[in-house]
Protein backbone atom coordinates (compact mmCIF):
# COMPACT_ATOMS: atom_id res chain seq x y z
CA UNK A 1 0.00 0.00 0.00
CA UNK A 2 1.96 3.30 -0.99
CA UNK A 3 1.90 6.20 1.18
CA UNK A 4 -0.55 8.79 1.66
CA UNK A 5 0.58 12.23 -0.26
CA UNK A 6 1.84 14.73 1.50
CA UNK A 7 -0.45 17.60 2.31
CA UNK A 8 0.13 20.79 -0.19
CA UNK A 9 -0.11 23.99 1.87
CA UNK A 10 0.10 27.38 -0.16
CA UNK A 11 0.07 30.66 1.36
CA UNK A 12 -1.72 33.31 1.17
CA UNK A 13 1.24 35.04 -0.88
CA UNK A 14 1.38 32.14 -2.98
CA UNK A 15 -2.31 32.17 -4.24
CA UNK A 16 -2.10 35.85 -4.75
CA UNK A 17 0.63 35.59 -7.31
CA UNK A 18 -0.44 33.23 -8.91
CA UNK A 19 -3.98 34.71 -9.11
CA UNK A 20 -2.34 37.62 -10.39
CA UNK A 21 -0.02 35.35 -12.75
CA UNK A 22 -3.07 34.30 -14.21
CA UNK A 23 -4.32 37.39 -15.11
CA UNK A 24 -1.54 38.54 -16.43
CA UNK A 25 -1.84 35.61 -18.69
CA UNK A 26 -5.45 36.99 -19.32
CA UNK A 27 -4.58 40.39 -20.75
CA UNK A 28 -1.73 38.78 -23.29
CA UNK A 29 -3.24 35.73 -24.71
CA UNK A 30 -7.01 37.70 -25.03
CA UNK A 31 -4.77 40.45 -26.83
CA UNK A 32 -3.46 37.73 -29.27
CA UNK A 33 -6.79 35.54 -29.27
CA UNK A 34 -9.26 38.81 -29.98
CA UNK A 35 -7.92 38.52 -33.48
CA UNK A 36 -9.87 35.39 -34.57
CA UNK A 37 -12.92 36.25 -33.57
CA UNK A 38 -12.65 39.54 -35.52
CA UNK A 39 -11.19 37.95 -38.19
CA UNK A 40 -14.44 37.87 -40.23
CA UNK A 41 -15.09 41.60 -39.45
CA UNK A 42 -11.48 42.50 -40.36
CA UNK A 43 -11.47 40.83 -43.29
CA UNK A 44 -14.53 42.90 -44.46
CA UNK A 45 -14.13 46.33 -43.05
CA UNK A 46 -10.07 46.59 -43.96
CA UNK A 47 -11.05 44.55 -47.03
CA UNK A 48 -8.07 42.80 -46.68
CA UNK A 49 -7.44 38.59 -48.01
CA UNK A 50 -6.98 35.64 -45.81
CA UNK A 51 -3.21 35.88 -46.36
CA UNK A 52 -2.92 39.46 -45.20
CA UNK A 53 -4.97 38.58 -42.53
CA UNK A 54 -2.49 35.73 -41.47
CA UNK A 55 0.10 38.33 -41.85
CA UNK A 56 -0.68 40.43 -39.04
CA UNK A 57 -1.31 37.19 -36.74
CA UNK A 58 2.66 36.06 -37.61
CA UNK A 59 3.47 39.62 -37.77
CA UNK A 60 2.80 39.59 -33.88
CA UNK A 61 4.62 35.91 -33.81
CA UNK A 62 7.79 36.68 -35.69
CA UNK A 63 8.48 40.00 -33.44
CA UNK A 64 7.43 38.39 -30.49
CA UNK A 65 10.00 35.22 -31.04
CA UNK A 66 12.54 37.97 -31.84
CA UNK A 67 12.00 39.43 -28.49
CA UNK A 68 12.74 36.16 -27.13
CA UNK A 69 15.96 35.94 -28.91
CA UNK A 70 17.17 39.24 -28.42
CA UNK A 71 16.28 38.95 -24.11
CA UNK A 72 17.03 35.41 -23.77
CA UNK A 73 20.88 36.19 -22.75
CA UNK A 74 19.86 39.07 -20.03
CA UNK A 75 16.77 37.50 -18.89
CA UNK A 76 18.32 35.57 -15.44
CA UNK A 77 20.42 38.65 -14.74
CA UNK A 78 17.63 40.87 -13.46
CA UNK A 79 14.69 40.78 -10.46
CA UNK A 80 12.22 38.90 -12.62
CA UNK A 81 9.14 41.33 -11.67
CA UNK A 82 11.18 44.65 -12.93
CA UNK A 83 11.49 42.42 -15.85
CA UNK A 84 8.11 41.63 -16.12
CA UNK A 85 6.90 45.27 -15.74
CA UNK A 86 8.78 46.46 -18.49
CA UNK A 87 7.17 44.11 -20.53
CA UNK A 88 3.81 44.74 -19.44
CA UNK A 89 4.13 48.55 -20.16
CA UNK A 90 5.19 48.33 -23.57
CA UNK A 91 2.65 45.97 -24.15
CA UNK A 92 -0.14 47.82 -23.00
CA UNK A 93 1.59 50.71 -25.37
CA UNK A 94 0.79 48.36 -28.16
CA UNK A 95 -2.15 47.42 -27.52
CA UNK A 96 -3.50 50.90 -27.10
CA UNK A 97 -1.70 51.58 -30.86
CA UNK A 98 -4.00 48.41 -32.02
CA UNK A 99 -6.74 50.04 -30.39
CA UNK A 100 -6.31 53.33 -32.74
CA UNK A 101 -5.39 51.91 -35.77
CA UNK A 102 -7.31 53.20 -38.85
CA UNK A 103 -5.91 50.96 -41.58
CA UNK A 104 -4.20 47.63 -42.39
CA UNK A 105 -0.83 49.41 -42.62
CA UNK A 106 -1.10 50.75 -38.95
CA UNK A 107 -2.73 47.77 -37.59
CA UNK A 108 0.16 45.62 -38.78
CA UNK A 109 3.13 47.98 -37.01
CA UNK A 110 0.62 48.04 -34.01
CA UNK A 111 0.81 43.96 -34.07
CA UNK A 112 4.52 44.43 -34.21
CA UNK A 113 5.37 46.41 -31.04
CA UNK A 114 2.64 44.50 -28.99
CA UNK A 115 4.40 41.10 -30.28
CA UNK A 116 8.07 42.64 -28.86
CA UNK A 117 6.95 43.24 -25.71
CA UNK A 118 3.97 41.02 -25.26
CA UNK A 119 5.43 38.13 -26.22
CA UNK A 120 8.32 38.02 -23.93
CA UNK A 121 5.51 38.58 -20.63
CA UNK A 122 4.36 34.28 -20.71
CA UNK A 123 8.39 33.51 -20.44
CA UNK A 124 8.84 35.51 -17.32
CA UNK A 125 6.02 34.48 -15.89
CA UNK A 126 6.73 30.93 -16.11
CA UNK A 127 10.21 31.39 -15.04
CA UNK A 128 8.65 32.68 -11.63
CA UNK A 129 6.77 29.49 -11.47
CA UNK A 130 9.50 27.74 -11.45
CA UNK A 131 11.68 29.59 -8.90
CA UNK A 132 8.56 29.99 -6.58
CA UNK A 133 7.04 26.75 -7.15
CA UNK A 134 8.18 22.73 -6.38
CA UNK A 135 7.75 20.33 -8.93
CA UNK A 136 5.67 18.17 -7.19
CA UNK A 137 2.42 21.23 -7.04
CA UNK A 138 3.27 22.57 -10.71
CA UNK A 139 0.90 20.86 -12.40
CA UNK A 140 -1.46 22.80 -10.08
CA UNK A 141 -0.03 26.06 -10.56
CA UNK A 142 -0.02 25.15 -14.14
CA UNK A 143 -3.41 24.85 -14.40
CA UNK A 144 -4.80 27.65 -12.55
CA UNK A 145 -2.99 29.76 -14.81
CA UNK A 146 -3.84 27.62 -18.44
CA UNK A 147 -7.69 28.78 -17.33
CA UNK A 148 -6.14 32.08 -18.59
CA UNK A 149 -6.75 31.08 -21.70
CA UNK A 150 -10.33 29.76 -20.83
CA UNK A 151 -11.23 33.22 -19.02
CA UNK A 152 -10.31 35.01 -22.17
CA UNK A 153 -13.31 33.09 -23.57
CA UNK A 154 -15.54 33.56 -21.00
CA UNK A 155 -15.13 36.86 -20.24
CA UNK A 156 -12.46 38.82 -22.65
CA UNK A 157 -13.57 37.25 -25.79
CA UNK A 158 -17.71 37.70 -25.77
CA UNK A 159 -17.56 40.94 -24.47
CA UNK A 160 -14.96 41.88 -27.28
CA UNK A 161 -17.29 40.64 -29.73
CA UNK A 162 -20.01 42.20 -28.70
CA UNK A 163 -18.14 45.89 -28.29
CA UNK A 164 -16.70 45.04 -31.36
CA UNK A 165 -20.47 44.34 -33.25
CA UNK A 166 -21.37 47.46 -31.11
CA UNK A 167 -18.51 49.67 -31.06
CA UNK A 168 -16.26 48.68 -33.97
CA UNK A 169 -13.12 46.56 -34.06
CA UNK A 170 -10.75 48.88 -32.03
CA UNK A 171 -12.98 48.65 -28.78
CA UNK A 172 -12.06 45.12 -28.04
CA UNK A 173 -8.00 46.44 -28.07
CA UNK A 174 -8.71 50.11 -25.29
CA UNK A 175 -11.13 47.52 -23.11
CA UNK A 176 -7.80 45.35 -22.61
CA UNK A 177 -5.39 48.37 -22.18
CA UNK A 178 -8.12 49.61 -19.70
CA UNK A 179 -7.90 46.10 -17.71
CA UNK A 180 -4.25 45.55 -18.14
CA UNK A 181 -3.51 49.34 -16.40
CA UNK A 182 -5.04 47.58 -13.27
CA UNK A 183 -3.14 44.59 -13.49
CA UNK A 184 -0.09 46.34 -13.41
CA UNK A 185 -0.18 48.52 -10.53
CA UNK A 186 -1.49 45.16 -8.84
CA UNK A 187 2.38 44.05 -9.90
CA UNK A 188 3.61 47.15 -8.82
CA UNK A 189 1.87 47.34 -5.55
CA UNK A 190 1.62 43.77 -4.22
CA UNK A 191 4.22 41.39 -6.11
CA UNK A 192 7.73 41.02 -4.30
CA UNK A 193 11.36 41.14 -6.06
CA UNK A 194 11.62 37.68 -7.39
CA UNK A 195 16.17 37.79 -7.24
CA UNK A 196 16.85 34.59 -6.00
CA UNK A 197 18.29 33.24 -9.04
CA UNK A 198 21.02 36.39 -8.73
CA UNK A 199 22.94 34.28 -5.98
CA UNK A 200 23.47 31.73 -8.55
CA UNK A 201 26.67 33.46 -10.15
CA UNK A 202 27.76 32.57 -13.52
CA UNK A 203 30.72 34.51 -15.05
CA UNK A 204 28.83 34.02 -18.68
CA UNK A 205 28.22 37.37 -20.24
CA UNK A 206 24.62 37.24 -21.94
CA UNK A 207 25.84 36.20 -25.65
CA UNK A 208 27.39 33.02 -23.69
CA UNK A 209 24.22 32.51 -21.44
CA UNK A 210 22.43 32.58 -24.91
CA UNK A 211 24.69 30.16 -26.47
CA UNK A 212 25.31 27.50 -23.54
CA UNK A 213 21.18 27.90 -23.53
CA UNK A 214 20.49 26.85 -26.95
CA UNK A 215 23.40 24.28 -26.94
CA UNK A 216 22.43 21.88 -24.68
CA UNK A 217 21.11 18.76 -26.06
CA UNK A 218 18.23 18.39 -23.58
CA UNK A 219 17.45 21.92 -23.60
CA UNK A 220 17.30 21.69 -27.76
CA UNK A 221 14.78 18.84 -27.40
CA UNK A 222 12.64 21.19 -25.29
CA UNK A 223 13.20 23.66 -28.37
CA UNK A 224 12.10 21.13 -30.67
CA UNK A 225 8.99 19.51 -29.23
CA UNK A 226 7.94 23.51 -28.20
CA UNK A 227 7.97 24.22 -32.39
CA UNK A 228 5.21 21.67 -32.73
CA UNK A 229 3.59 21.95 -29.56
CA UNK A 230 2.61 25.79 -31.02
CA UNK A 231 1.33 24.61 -34.90
CA UNK A 232 -1.93 23.50 -34.09
CA UNK A 233 -3.23 26.89 -32.39
CA UNK A 234 -1.71 29.03 -34.47
CA UNK A 235 -2.83 26.77 -37.52
CA UNK A 236 -6.67 26.78 -36.74
CA UNK A 237 -7.61 29.60 -34.31
CA UNK A 238 -6.49 32.28 -36.71
CA UNK A 239 -9.60 31.75 -39.28
CA UNK A 240 -11.70 30.15 -36.36
CA UNK A 241 -14.26 32.36 -36.50
CA UNK A 242 -14.92 32.83 -40.53
CA UNK A 243 -15.13 29.08 -40.59
CA UNK A 244 -17.97 28.81 -38.03
CA UNK A 245 -19.88 31.47 -40.12
CA UNK A 246 -19.26 30.12 -43.28
CA UNK A 247 -18.69 26.88 -42.85
CA UNK A 248 -20.62 25.61 -39.92
CA UNK A 249 -22.88 28.30 -40.47
CA UNK A 250 -23.69 30.12 -37.06
CA UNK A 251 -24.26 33.81 -37.12
CA UNK A 252 -22.19 36.57 -35.84
CA UNK A 253 -24.58 37.43 -33.14
CA UNK A 254 -24.09 33.33 -32.04
CA UNK A 255 -20.28 33.47 -32.28
CA UNK A 256 -19.63 34.54 -28.43
CA UNK A 257 -22.19 32.00 -27.26
CA UNK A 258 -20.02 29.60 -28.57
CA UNK A 259 -17.19 30.67 -27.12
CA UNK A 260 -18.42 31.42 -23.78
CA UNK A 261 -19.82 28.01 -23.40
CA UNK A 262 -16.09 26.67 -24.42
CA UNK A 263 -14.93 28.91 -22.40
CA UNK A 264 -16.57 27.51 -19.24
CA UNK A 265 -15.73 24.22 -19.89
CA UNK A 266 -12.14 24.86 -19.68
CA UNK A 267 -11.92 27.10 -16.90
CA UNK A 268 -13.51 23.93 -15.12
CA UNK A 269 -11.19 21.48 -17.07
CA UNK A 270 -7.64 22.88 -16.36
CA UNK A 271 -7.38 23.19 -12.96
CA UNK A 272 -8.67 19.30 -12.63
CA UNK A 273 -5.99 18.96 -15.40
CA UNK A 274 -3.31 20.30 -13.46
CA UNK A 275 -4.28 18.24 -10.31
CA UNK A 276 -4.82 14.70 -12.49
CA UNK A 277 -1.16 15.71 -14.05
CA UNK A 278 0.39 15.89 -10.65
CA UNK A 279 -1.54 13.01 -9.64
CA UNK A 280 -0.98 10.18 -12.57
CA UNK A 281 2.19 12.00 -14.31
CA UNK A 282 2.45 14.92 -16.69
CA UNK A 283 3.38 12.76 -19.78
CA UNK A 284 0.56 10.19 -19.38
CA UNK A 285 -2.02 13.19 -19.15
CA UNK A 286 -0.22 15.01 -22.46
CA UNK A 287 -0.20 11.35 -24.27
CA UNK A 288 -4.13 10.57 -23.68
CA UNK A 289 -5.55 14.15 -24.51
CA UNK A 290 -2.93 14.16 -27.84
CA UNK A 291 -4.87 11.24 -28.62
CA UNK A 292 -8.15 12.74 -28.03
CA UNK A 293 -7.39 15.74 -29.91
CA UNK A 294 -6.35 14.25 -32.84
CA UNK A 295 -9.49 12.56 -33.21
CA UNK A 296 -11.51 15.24 -32.51
CA UNK A 297 -9.44 18.45 -34.52
CA UNK A 298 -9.90 15.89 -37.32
CA UNK A 299 -13.65 15.76 -37.18
CA UNK A 300 -14.17 19.38 -36.42
CA UNK A 301 -12.34 20.58 -39.32
CA UNK A 302 -14.02 18.58 -41.92
CA UNK A 303 -17.84 19.37 -41.03
CA UNK A 304 -20.35 21.15 -42.48
CA UNK A 305 -23.25 23.16 -41.87
CA UNK A 306 -23.94 22.05 -38.39
CA UNK A 307 -26.63 22.71 -36.05
CA UNK A 308 -25.59 25.24 -33.19
CA UNK A 309 -25.52 22.83 -29.82
CA UNK A 310 -23.26 20.44 -31.99
CA UNK A 311 -21.17 22.73 -32.59
CA UNK A 312 -20.68 23.59 -28.90
CA UNK A 313 -20.47 20.23 -27.69
CA UNK A 314 -17.74 19.13 -30.29
CA UNK A 315 -15.93 22.85 -29.49
CA UNK A 316 -15.86 21.98 -25.73
CA UNK A 317 -14.54 18.41 -26.24
CA UNK A 318 -12.22 19.69 -28.61
CA UNK A 319 -10.69 22.53 -26.31
CA UNK A 320 -11.03 19.83 -23.17
CA UNK A 321 -8.22 17.91 -24.99
CA UNK A 322 -6.33 21.32 -25.42
CA UNK A 323 -6.34 22.71 -22.63
CA UNK A 324 -4.76 19.36 -20.70
CA UNK A 325 -2.29 19.35 -23.18
CA UNK A 326 -1.16 22.98 -22.71
CA UNK A 327 -1.29 22.34 -18.92
CA UNK A 328 0.63 18.74 -18.98
CA UNK A 329 3.54 19.71 -21.41
CA UNK A 330 3.85 23.60 -19.51
CA UNK A 331 4.24 21.21 -16.34
CA UNK A 332 6.88 19.09 -17.74
CA UNK A 333 8.91 21.22 -19.62
CA UNK A 334 9.50 23.61 -17.12
CA UNK A 335 11.13 20.77 -15.63
CA UNK A 336 14.24 20.73 -18.05
CA UNK A 337 15.97 24.11 -17.53
CA UNK A 338 18.48 24.00 -14.37
CA UNK A 339 17.66 27.34 -12.35
CA UNK A 340 20.50 29.05 -13.26
CA UNK A 341 19.00 29.02 -16.34
CA UNK A 342 15.09 29.09 -16.06
CA UNK A 343 14.92 32.54 -17.63
CA UNK A 344 17.17 32.44 -20.82
CA UNK A 345 15.21 28.88 -21.37
CA UNK A 346 11.79 30.01 -21.09
CA UNK A 347 13.02 32.93 -23.28
CA UNK A 348 14.09 31.35 -26.08
CA UNK A 349 11.10 28.17 -25.47
CA UNK A 350 8.62 31.79 -25.83
CA UNK A 351 10.40 32.85 -28.92
CA UNK A 352 10.60 28.95 -30.62
CA UNK A 353 6.93 29.24 -29.90
CA UNK A 354 6.03 32.34 -31.31
CA UNK A 355 7.93 31.95 -34.51
CA UNK A 356 7.23 28.78 -35.13
CA UNK A 357 3.43 29.89 -34.65
CA UNK A 358 3.68 32.56 -36.93
CA UNK A 359 4.92 30.70 -39.71
CA UNK A 360 2.26 28.18 -39.26
CA UNK A 361 -0.41 30.83 -39.39
CA UNK A 362 1.42 32.54 -42.96
CA UNK A 363 1.20 28.51 -44.05
CA UNK A 364 -2.55 28.84 -42.97
CA UNK A 365 -3.14 31.91 -44.77
CA UNK A 366 -1.68 30.38 -47.58
CA UNK A 367 -3.49 27.37 -47.94
CA UNK A 368 -6.65 28.46 -47.35
CA UNK A 369 -8.65 30.43 -49.20
CA UNK A 370 -12.30 32.26 -49.22
CA UNK A 371 -14.53 30.99 -51.75
CA UNK A 372 -17.05 33.46 -52.99
CA UNK A 373 -19.65 32.37 -50.82
CA UNK A 374 -17.36 33.28 -47.96
CA UNK A 375 -16.92 29.89 -47.10
CA UNK A 376 -13.22 28.63 -46.63
CA UNK A 377 -11.84 26.22 -48.81
CA UNK A 378 -9.42 23.40 -47.67
CA UNK A 379 -9.35 23.89 -43.60
CA UNK A 380 -9.87 20.30 -43.66
CA UNK A 381 -6.27 19.77 -44.49
CA UNK A 382 -5.49 22.18 -41.54
CA UNK A 383 -7.06 19.29 -39.36
CA UNK A 384 -4.95 16.65 -40.75
CA UNK A 385 -1.75 18.78 -40.97
CA UNK A 386 -2.29 19.58 -36.80
CA UNK A 387 -3.05 15.52 -36.05
CA UNK A 388 0.02 15.12 -37.39
CA UNK A 389 2.18 17.08 -35.29
CA UNK A 390 0.00 16.13 -32.34
CA UNK A 391 1.34 12.93 -33.44
CA UNK A 392 4.95 13.31 -33.82
CA UNK A 393 4.65 15.41 -30.36
CA UNK A 394 4.00 12.50 -28.31
CA UNK A 395 6.93 10.70 -29.05
CA UNK A 396 9.49 13.92 -28.28
CA UNK A 397 7.75 14.06 -24.67
CA UNK A 398 8.33 10.94 -24.03
CA UNK A 399 11.63 11.69 -24.49
CA UNK A 400 11.43 14.76 -22.76
CA UNK A 401 9.38 12.94 -19.88
CA UNK A 402 12.46 10.68 -19.26
CA UNK A 403 15.28 13.12 -19.28
CA UNK A 404 13.08 14.94 -16.64
CA UNK A 405 12.54 12.23 -14.42
CA UNK A 406 16.17 10.99 -14.30
CA UNK A 407 16.58 14.77 -13.31
CA UNK A 408 13.99 15.02 -10.70
CA UNK A 409 15.01 11.07 -9.36
CA UNK A 410 18.53 12.48 -9.13
CA UNK A 411 17.36 15.33 -7.63
CA UNK A 412 15.19 13.37 -4.92
CA UNK A 413 18.22 11.14 -4.11
CA UNK A 414 20.43 14.38 -3.27
CA UNK A 415 18.24 15.95 -0.81
CA UNK A 416 17.14 12.19 0.83
CA UNK A 417 15.89 13.25 4.30
CA UNK A 418 14.24 10.95 6.92
CA UNK A 419 11.22 9.48 6.34
CA UNK A 420 9.32 11.65 8.83
CA UNK A 421 8.36 15.13 7.47
CA UNK A 422 6.44 18.10 7.78
CA UNK A 423 3.72 18.93 5.06
CA UNK A 424 5.08 20.09 2.07
CA UNK A 425 5.18 23.85 1.09
CA UNK A 426 3.86 24.61 -2.13
CA UNK A 427 7.05 27.45 -2.26
CA UNK A 428 10.13 26.50 -3.83
CA UNK A 429 12.13 29.78 -3.12
CA UNK A 430 15.75 29.37 -4.70
CA UNK A 431 17.46 30.83 -1.34
CA UNK A 432 16.16 28.02 0.61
Amino acid sequence: MQNAEPKIVFTGYEKAIIGLLAFIQFTVILDFMVLSPLGAQLLTELNITTAQFGWVVSAYAFSAGSAGLLTAGFADRYDRKKLLLFFYSGFVIGTLLCGIAPDYEFLLMARIITGLFGGVIGSIGFAIVTDLFAWQVRGRVMGVIQTAFAASQVLGIPVGLYLANALGWHAPFLLIVAVSVLVGMAIVLYMKPVNAHLNLKSDRNPFQHLLHTVSRPSYLRGFASTTLLATGGFMLMPFGSAFAIHNLGITQEELPLVYMVTGVSSIIIGPFAGKLSDRIGKYPLFLYASLWGMLITILYCNLGSTPLWQIMVINVLLFAGISARMVSSGALVSGIPDPQDRGAYMGINSSVSQISGGIASMIAGLIVVQAADGSLQRYSLLGYIVAATMAVTIVMMYIINWDVSRKQAAEAARNASPASQPPVSANQDLQS
